[in-house]
């Protein structure tokens, strides 16, 4: 048996059952209020109202959206200082029947807790149309209506997992975090790794930048960083960790990308430095002294360089869906004195601008190309960074900020696509010519005036997932934007969670969203051991 309230309210555990204690009892007392508000809610639709044209005070702003058939439920909360109760009634447009509507009466903070079967339901019916959403209050005088919602239903589903990191907002500490798994056909959230719960200067260790192949959970990575250092590398259900590393290389290898098809990863290794500003708009700014591009054989554990310069820094690679492609970032460094000193490197912080470069690579010989450039984002007097390429190789989605490449930080930063060739396998251009399909342009639906940036396209190229601080300019939480087929975004909304303040009311920032199409199935365990009690093996560098 499980652990339960007594008569006395002491709650009293069994082998199933939670620590004792005042934490277990504080989620049982939440969790019986949450239910009991249930019992007070108005339970249908008001018989007579008054239409009024009062703005709709709503939380999360799921206004004017268009949303996946198979999303958890967007609950939401209403405003209104004047109303004592709240109904919410949603219905697919042109909908007659009584079954294929949803009524739900809010708690008295006005949340709504919508009924998972029913929305399920409404979403089925809804599909590839629209749904009406109509909210009352009752006020003093009675009860009234707001003008109502429209919210879009796709016709494509979303990639069913989410990952990504959450991380308190510091600088020097790890503390405690991991990487986490969302089902987001409901609200269930799982730890794929965590570090130490508590600070630990001997156990301290930072873990980054998960990845998997082609959305393939079988074949996934992380970083661990400080103390158990190494790249932890996942296949089927068992997990090793490599160090990345030799004389030539910079450092270890940072931001990465599977290969879709073959045991290859394309890493930065990236010599990064922090910069923390006395009077700007923006904490921080995060600089590269240098990087290079390495290639890391899993499967023969070797590792080599596929760009090295001292004039150019190379970050941010990205195979093509294809696996013919590499895409990457790449800035000139900025003039600067001989022999110069790190503070003469970081006056020049905003003199950073990175363009888009990709190299063909054949598959067989495993030879790259020669750099094309992609977007000259420098001529725009801008600086993009992170890009990505849709499923079907017709765009290219990346961040484009003002200067620099940590856009995380950059409230200037904005997604921005530009259309593509589908067939890029010919390379018979110069050494750097450039291509133009058609003239890049920003997602002006879906971006905000806050930072929007680490961005994913599922697996079906209809949807972006993101990181914007749009909400509060300080924690970056997940956004879910469509994507059509005539290449048009959508308005962006938050990730939907059961109490519909749990994004402000968490204080750790969402970090690396990355759809998936299974959850990741290898035990907590295993990775715990592969971090804590073994060895990194060192890669074989290959000149």
């Amino acid at each position: 048996m499980k652990g339960k309230l007594t008569n006395g309210g002491r709650y009293v555990s069994s082998p199933l059952g939670g620590p004792q204690g005042a934490f277990p009892l504080l989620i049982y007392i939440v969790a019986a209020c949450f239910l009991a508000a249930c019992s007070s809610r108005p339970s249908s639709v008001p018989s007579t109202f008054t239409e009024v044209s009062d703005s709709l005070a709503l939380f999360p702003d799921y206004r004017d959206i268009t949303l996946p058939p198979n999303i958890a439920p967007l609950n939401f909360m209403v405003e209104d200082a004047a109303a004592t109760a709240f109904v919410a009634e949603l219905q697919p447009i042109g909908g007659a029947e009584a079954s294929a509507s949803l009524v739900c009466g809010a708690r008295a903070d006005g949340k709504f807790d919508l009924d998972t079967t029913a929305w399920r339901r409404l979403l089925s019916e809804a599909r590839g149309g629209e749904l009406t959403v109509r909210v009352y209050a009752r006020r003093p005088s009675g009860w009234v209506r707001y003008a109502p919602l429209a919210w879009r239903v796709a016709e494509e589903p979303i990639d069913s997992f989410l990952s990504y990191r959450l991380i308190e907002p510091g600088y020097e500490l790890y503390r405690q975090l991991g990487i986490y798994q969302r089902d987001l056909t409901n609200f269930d959230q799982t730890a794929v790794y965590e570090n130490n719960r508590s600070f630990s200067d001997e156990d301290n260790h930072c873990v980054n930048c998960h990845n998997y192949q082609a959305y393939d959970t079988q074949r996934m990575l992380f970083h661990v960083r400080g103390q158990h250092g190494g790249t932890v590398v996942v296949e089927g259900d068992k997990a090793h960790k490599v160090a990345i590393r030799h004389d030539s290389i910079l450092a270890a290898g940072v931001y990465p990308s599977w290969h879709p098809t073959l045991p290859l990863v394309a890493f930065s290794t990236n010599k990064t430095g922090q910069v923390f500003h006395m009077y700007h708009r923006e904490k921080i700014e995060v600089l590269d002294e240098a990087s290079d591009l390495l290639l890391y054989d899993v499967e023969h554990n070797t590792v080599r360089h596929i760009l090295r310069s001292s004039d150019h820094l190379e970050t941010f690679p990205c195979w093509a869906p294809d696996g013919r492609r590499l895409y990457y970032c790449s800035a000139a460094l900025p003039h600067l004195p001989e022999g110069y000193s790190q503070s003469d490197f970081v006056t020049k912080y905003d003199s950073l601008f990175y363009n888009i470069y990709s190299m063909s690579f054949d598959p067989t010989t495993r030879q790259f190309g020669a750099p094309r450039l992609e977007v000259d984002a420098a001529a725009m007097g801008k600086s993009a960074s992170v890009p990505r390429v849709s499923p079907d190789g017709r765009y290219l989605l990346f961040t484009l900020g003002d200067y620099g490449q940590f856009h995380i930080w950059h409230k200037s930063a904005d997604l921005w696509v530009k259309e593509i060739q589908a067939d890029l396998e010919s390379d018979s251009h110069s050494s750097l010519s450039t291509l133009h399909p058609s003239l890049p342009h920003p997602l002006s639906a879906a971006n905000s005036a806050d930072a929007d940036s680490y961005h994913t396209w599922s697996s079906n190229g209809r949807w972006l997932v993101f990181a914007s601080r749009r909400v509060d300019a300080n924690y970056s939480r997940v956004f879910i934007a469509y994507f059509d087929r005539q290449g048009r975004d959508h308005r962006a909304f938050l990730l939907p969670q059961r109490d519909p303040e749990q994004n402000t009311l968490l204080l750790k920032s969402y970090n690396v969203p990355e759809l998936m199409r299974s959850p990741v199935r290898i035990s907590r365990g295993t990775l715990d051991h592969t971090v804590l009690h073994t060895d990194a093996e060192a890669a074989t560098y290959q000149p």
